[in-house]
């Protein structure tokens, strides 16, 4: 009996073996938005036992850990190995106009959301304008944290 060759096989066994290493997304997959004064991100961690998660700021860099185990004994012959397990670590570049020392971090069901404060100084502020009767040509400018009364000239 005549085996044939087929070079297509070969090929497409080393790119399926070298997919099955890399996985299609990230580790970490996250969301990123700002919702009022505070900066949220939501990250995907399925599966991460709470205790392996280490979260680290240093200058303004944040800095996410966690580890995934596979929770499988010696003698499994895997048919299908696709969920990504290991150490994963995602880090973002934070900028001058958050508080570093008021992030806060929460796990449920699956999910890391951590909490990022926007700096006072960054915040948004009303300036008021105070008109000088007496040349009317000098303007003044005050930093208040609220809108005061205009001024009746």
């Amino acid at each position: 009996m005549a085996t044939r060759y087929d070079p297509f096989r070969d090929v497409d066994r080393v790119f399926n073996s070298v997919l099955r290493q890399v996985p299609a997304t990230p580790g970490m997959p996250l969301d990123l938005y700002r919702d009022g004064d505070e900066f949220v991100a939501a990250v995907d961690l399925p599966g991460v036992d709470p205790k392996s998660i280490d979260i680290d700021v240093e200058e303004h860099t944040l800095t996410i850990s966690a580890e995934r185990s596979a929770h499988v004994g010696e003698n499994v012959q895997w048919l299908s190995h696709e969920r990504p397990t290991g150490t994963f670590a995602r880090q973002l570049t934070l900028g001058n106009g958050v508080a570093l020392d008021g992030i806060k971090a929460s796990y449920r069901d699956g999910v890391l959301t951590l909490t990022i404060p926007v700096a006072e100084a960054a915040k948004p502020r009303k300036i008021s304008v105070s008109v000088d009767q007496s040349d009317g040509a000098t303007i003044e400018g005050e930093s208040t944290e609220t809108a005061r009364e205009p001024v009746n000239a």
